[in-house]
């Protein structure tokens, strides 16, 4: 009996969740379920394949995720079972939900979902509740021992997994230039894909003052410069800071504030961060 991890961009308001929850104890009641989140943006598959891999690692192997950001829910996209390389398994729509977990944790195995095995009875002509339907019945089935891996379905090669496009950061003049991946929802703070090591490559250390600009595809949105702080606490309150969040890259923030509320900060490809030491 291992556990079963919920991710959705269904929100709460109404029964789509519980009908999950449902279907999970209706496989077995002993299962223990969890929720990583269920307030995803709409169809935001990126913010999905980031939220994964924001906590992924620190579950035990054997830990089933089931990820349901599916726009593509009914057309010919594929639902898989990924078997990351610290043992975990994630049911979802093959989408691009894999593309951070792929890239950071590493993947082992792939299987299709056989839908004609692994559906939930007496639902053949519903085609737009996969997450009830097959992805929370395949994950409760697989958490609870009643089939195993192998018993998903067929195996796919892993370089067939749909990602999404990656920026990767660069390190030139002195400055760095990464991209706004996603934001700490309820605080506001701004996570970029710039890692702690290529500002120690720079010399930059904590206490440092460090300059920053914030654009997207068309226009500047932010330049200021700001401390490299260990934590909030060592800026005054309502004062920007840059600090390494949890997964080890730079992010920025307000102290006791929200820095994407304050600068309409939006999140993805289009949106480009550069930091580097402060002219000052």
């Amino acid at each position: 009996m291992q556990p079963l991890v919920f991710q959705s961009d269904f929100g709460l308001g109404d029964g789509a969740v519980c009908a999950m929850y449902g279907v999970a104890e209706s496989v077995d009641p002993a299962l223990r379920l969890f929720d990583l989140t269920h307030d995803i943006e709409p169809y935001n598959i990126w913010e999905g394949s980031y939220r994964l891999i924001q906590t992924i690692s620190y579950w035990p192997a054997g830990t089933v995720f089931v990820s349901v950001v599916d726009p593509g829910v009914g057309s010919t996209r594929r639902s898989v079972a990924a078997l990351t390389k610290g043992g975990q398994v994630i049911i979802t729509p093959d989408n691009g939900t894999l593309t951070h977990t792929l890239r950071l944790v590493g993947i082992e195995s792939v299987r299709e979902i056989d839908e004609s095995v692994n559906r939930l009875p007496h639902t053949g002509e519903a085609y737009t509740f996969h997450g009830r339907d097959i992805y929370a019945y395949t994950g409760a089935r697989l958490a609870s021992g009643k089939i195993d891996f192998s018993g998903i379905g067929p195996e796919v090669p892993v370089d067939s997994l749909v990602c999404l496009p990656i920026v990767d950061p660069e390190s030139a003049d002195g400055q760095i230039t990464g991209t706004i991946d996603v934001l700490d929802v309820r605080f506001g703070s701004i996570w970029t894909n710039i890692p702690h090591s290529m500002l120690k490559d720079m010399g930059i250390k904590y206490g440092d003052r460090v300059q920053i600009t914030i654009r997207n595809d068309t226009r500047s949105l932010y330049r200021n410069t700001m401390t490299f702080a260990r934590s909030f606490a060592e800026v005054f309150v309502g004062e920007p800071l840059a600090y390494i969040n949890s997964l080890d890259y730079v992010a920025v923030a307000i102290n006791q504030g929200s820095f994407a509320r304050a600068y309409n900060i939006g999140t993805g490809n289009s949106w480009h961060i550069t930091i580097g030491p402060s002219p000052y």
